[in-house]
């Protein structure tokens, strides 16, 4: 029997602000990666005849990936494989296998009529002891549940969340993925449908097709992918299609003494379990229980991450386009810590707008000086963040009994240099930075698995990664008290 083999494959990676197509070559002792496409991911405000709402350009999204999948193709004519991973939660609806309409935007209004319907039905406590997540307003059951309300759901007869919406239109195979239906709300701990959590809602338990596991074929590219260059060899894997889930495979970690976080436009905090926990403590500190790679459960907090770093830069760059994240960061970086730190998880942050006002209208509020420009204000920021994150991984630590001694950040946030040193600093751990691309790293390691480019369990392919990829410690410097938000 033939050892294994050298090939590539590629990883459509759709995150929340931006997606990228990377190729990666991937053999014993080998992992190599280049991105060959990038692009933004923009949403688009529609007038529905009752409201502006907010929706996914998922046809151009389609566009970019086919797009970035040629890319690939030319790059590699040997090409064996494509993995699809991107954001949690949303999803199309379809009838007769065509798509009724843009999916809804997470950060849409929307889904707040919806939380009283499924809490009225279901009282918070009680979802959370048949779900474990912790409450999101945005989380599928809510959005279905408003879906129901607006009669848009009664006409589909699927719903696809975005991984796999994009596999369905790539080889006309309809599954879901388990770790991204993990975040939806309507599975049980055990990892399957709860039916009678479904029924409770008023959800149609037949909305989402089979659930199959990461390193499951879906398929052949369908023919008509020739005209991107994709031969019929090509296959499409399920992959741990939740962004978070394959970034969180490729954190090179030793689990039972380390806490991660995946730092995006999201930052989500935890550490890696074998089983969930599930109790009136987590409840009370809203930590979820997520499924991952080879059925590990994502313990953790999400916070609001790089959203409010991003978002304020925008603001500012419609007054003076010549503003930029990293000078910002340097000058912010030279500037005193902020007297407090703001509650960065408040729900005035979700939506787009003119974050720092919002910031200094919380300062306002607390009877706080608020951040006096805008150095000052991206100095309140990433201190902010550090708290939180601090915070996420010691109650991470407490509610599951990890003796924790380092952290990981990956995504990102890991190319932050403050926010990792204020990380440390807080949490009082050293920070391991990178790697950053750790989403399409863990995409393109489950997919090599599957095509028998490599072999092992987690921390086989972990090692992988942090035999590959160069990373950055930051030690704690002294005692940094830790500062509550006001």
């Amino acid at each position: 029997m033939s050892g294994p083999r050298t090939g590539q494959v590629a990883a459509v990676d759709l995150g929340a602000t931006s997606g990228r197509v990377m190729l990666g070559t991937v053999g014993p002792d080998r992992l190599e990666m280049r991105q060959v496409a990038r692009f933004a991911n923009e949403p688009v405000e529609i007038w529905n005849g009752r409201r502006a709402s907010l929706h996914w350009d998922i046809a151009g999204l389609y566009a970019q990936v086919c797009a970035g999948l040629a890319e690939a193709a030319r790059q590699a004519p040997e090409l064996c494989g494509v993995g699809i991973d991107s954001w949690a939660v949303d999803y199309g609806l379809l009838r007769g296998g065509r798509l009724l309409g843009l999916p809804h935007h997470y950060r849409d209004t929307r889904s707040r009529a919806g939380v009283e319907t499924v809490h009225a039905a279901v009282p918070p406590p009680a979802l959370y002891a048949r779900n474990g997540l912790q409450f999101l307003p945005f989380t599928t059951i809510y959005q279905f549940a408003a879906d129901h309300l607006d009669g848009d759901i009664d006409v589909a007869d699927n719903a696809l969340l975005i991984p796999d919406l994009i596999g369905y239109w790539l080889t006309g195979a309809m599954a879901t993925e388990r770790t991204n239906a993990s975040t939806t709300g309507l599975l049980g701990p055990d990892g399957h449908w709860d039916r009678e959590l479904h029924t409770r809602t008023g959800v149609r338990a037949d909305l989402f097709p089979a659930l199959v596991d990461p390193g499951t074929i879906l398929g052949p590219v369908l023919p008509a992918m020739a005209s991107h260059g994709l031969r019929p060899s090509v296959h499409v894997s399920a992959v741990a299609s939740h962004d978070t889930a394959s970034a969180v495979a490729a954190v090179p970690m030793s689990a039972e003494s380390a806490a991660y976080i995946s730092c995006g436009t999201w930052g989500l905090v935890g550490v890696e379990l074998t089983a969930p926990v599930i109790d009136a403590a987590s409840w009370a500190a809203n930590f979820t229980n997520e499924i991952g790679a080879d059925g590990r459960i994502r313990f953790l907090h999400n916070v609001m991450g790089l959203w409010l770093l991003s978002e304020s830069v925008r603001c500012w760059q419609r007054d003076d386009a010549r503003v930029d994240l990293a000078g910002l960061l340097e000058h912010a970086a030279a500037r005193p810590a902020p007297a407090a730190v703001f509650d960065v998880d408040d729900p005035r942050f979700l939506t787009p707008g003119d974050i720092p006002a919002r910031i200094a209208h919380w300062y306002t509020e607390h009877d706080l000086p608020a951040p006096a420009g805008r150095a000052d204000m991206v100095r309140a920021i990433v201190e902010s963040l550090a708290v939180a994150f601090a915070n996420g991984v010691r109650t991470a630590a407490e509610l599951s009994g990890t003796a924790v001694r380092t952290v990981h950040m990956v995504g990102g946030g890991a190319q932050n240099r403050l926010l990792c040193q204020l990380t440390a600093d807080h949490a009082g751990l050293p920070v391991v930075a990178g790697p950053v691309e750790a989403t399409a790293i863990g995409n393109i390691l489950i997919q090599a698995r599957t095509h028998g480019l490599l072999s092992g369990d987690l921390e086989a392919l972990r090692a992988v990664v942090a035999t590959t990829f160069a990373l950055r410690r930051y030690t704690p410097r002294g005692d940094t008290s830790t500062r509550k938000a006001g």
